[in-house]
């Protein structure tokens, strides 16, 4: 049975030197509402987002709590801009659940406002 957790996150974002056409950042992120995490993860981008087309690629490692399950898993994120409108894929990576959290599987819905970052997290454990 699916579960559904909502919430908000914070996240920095914070470039990283290169010398080529592929953009490097880290992602440190914080977690609330019925997740209760930090998050840090890798992107990787390219394109042309100050004409709104542009593309990335990232994986994030979320170590905290879920509905009071203690553990981690990881995002697998995929991003593509084309004339400014965004689609964007956000999956949790098969196998990456520890603690509470082992054979977690799911996908988030982000949205994205002047109010910041909300989710909400569809998944499923092996014994919900």
């Amino acid at each position: 049975m699916n579960e559904t957790a909502r919430g908000t996150f914070e996240v920095v974002i914070t470039p990283q030197e290169t010398d080529d056409a592929i953009g490097r950042l880290t992602l440190d992120k914080t977690w609330s509402g019925d997740l209760v995490a930090t998050g840090h993860g890798l992107m990787l981008s390219a394109g042309d987002p100050a004409q709104g087309r542009a593309g990335y690629v990232a994986l994030e490692v979320v170590d905290g709590t879920l509905h009071g399950r203690s553990g981690s898993f990881a995002f697998q994120q995929l991003g593509v801009m084309r004339d400014g409108d965004q689609e964007l894929r956000y999956d949790v990576v098969p196998g990456s659940g520890t603690g509470g959290l082992i054979g977690i599987d799911g996908s988030l819905a982000l949205t994205i406002d002047d109010r910041g970052h909300a989710y909400v997290l569809t998944y499923r454990l092996p014994d919900d």
